[in-house]
């Protein structure tokens, strides 16, 4: 049947087509906020993905302080939805303490309800960036190429236990033997104590 007279049909009949409602996205801050000026005031966080010699295929969180440039975890698993995420997160405050506020995208797992109970209750403001515009949280960004081209894509992981201690000792050397220029050509670990200490004194 010829579409026009099909629409007009719809027209002259008083007909509506429904239309699905669109899932909500979580809410973001509608003004950027300042650049970090202390340690644990804005971390950043994201997923990387690779595969093991296998086939099998498993995701890494990384967090990251964007004041100290400091890698705070690369946890590694096959599944990480968002209460594993709040889990993960709740290790990382125990060694390090909680952040402010986290600049997150708009993934399932970071708009899920168990990491904004964990938000709720741990007092700690999510920052959603508008949906593709990854350049909103771009130390992470730019955290995640570099392991993606110094770790992820020079290594083979014969198992997640293997892919574990190879991220977890990239992670090491990135923050104890990497100095960075944005921070006084000072390695991530040794910029986190000079502020630690400056703030106490």
């Amino acid at each position: 049947m010829n579409k026009k007279r099909v629409y007009r049909i719809y027209i002259e009949e008083g007909l509506q087509v429904r239309t699905k409602k669109r899932k909500k996205r979580a809410s973001h801050l509608r003004v950027v906020p300042p650049v970090a000026s202390q340690q644990n005031e804005r971390w950043s966080m994201d997923f990387v993905h690779d595969n093991l010699y296998d086939g099998r295929k498993f995701r890494a969180l990384t967090v990251v302080d964007n004041y100290t440039r400091e890698c705070k975890t690369i946890a590694a698993d096959f599944h990480l939805n968002g209460k594993k995420v709040a889990e993960v997160l709740t290790q990382v405050a125990r060694r390090h303490g909680l952040p402010k506020l986290i600049t997150v995208d708009n993934g399932s797992e970071f708009i899920s309800k168990a990491l904004d109970l964990w938000a709720y209750q741990n007092n700690v403001k999510l920052d959603f960036i508008r949906p593709g515009k990854p350049t909103e949280n771009a130390y992470i960004e730019s955290f995640n190429g570099r392991l993606r081209d110094e770790c992820l894509n020079a290594s083979i992981f014969v198992s997640l236990a293997d892919a574990k201690a190879k991220l977890e000792s990239w992670r090491l050397d990135y923050n104890e033997h990497r100095p960075h220029s944005s921070i006084g050509n000072l390695t991530p670990k040794e910029f986190a104590r000079k502020s630690q200490k400056t703030r106490t004194a």
